[in-house]
């Protein structure tokens, strides 16, 4: 297991520092990111935490996955690498006429 953890069901009022708080109690925590959507900026409900080491990650993973945490249950485990994403079609607008020549 590495060391950077996923954390879902997150309440949405969580900041970074509660969740490093939370998760410091099984180790010491590197980083927290808790993901917002780009245009309200609003919590999406889940979020990362990067531990010290692999066995810092697992004992934390054993022991708060499925556990309460400000009134939710949340999920942890071992984050996975973003997938590339496909490229999306753009451009919009009208598709062009073919009686214009």
């Amino acid at each position: 297991m590495g060391a950077k953890l996923y954390v879902g069901n997150l309440p949405y009022s969580v900041t970074e520092e509660k969740l490093q708080e939370h998760f410091s109690r099984h180790g010491s925590v590197v980083s927290t990111r808790i993901i917002t959507d780009k245009f309200s900026g609003r919590s999406k409900g889940f979020g990362f935490v990067e531990m010290g080491s692999s066995e810092e990650a697992e004992r934390a993973a054993a022991a708060l996955n499925g556990t309460e945490f400000e009134g939710r249950t949340i999920v942890v485990s071992e984050a996975r690498p973003q997938q590339p994403r496909e490229p999306r079609g753009g451009g919009g607008g009208r598709p062009p006429r073919s009686d214009r020549w």
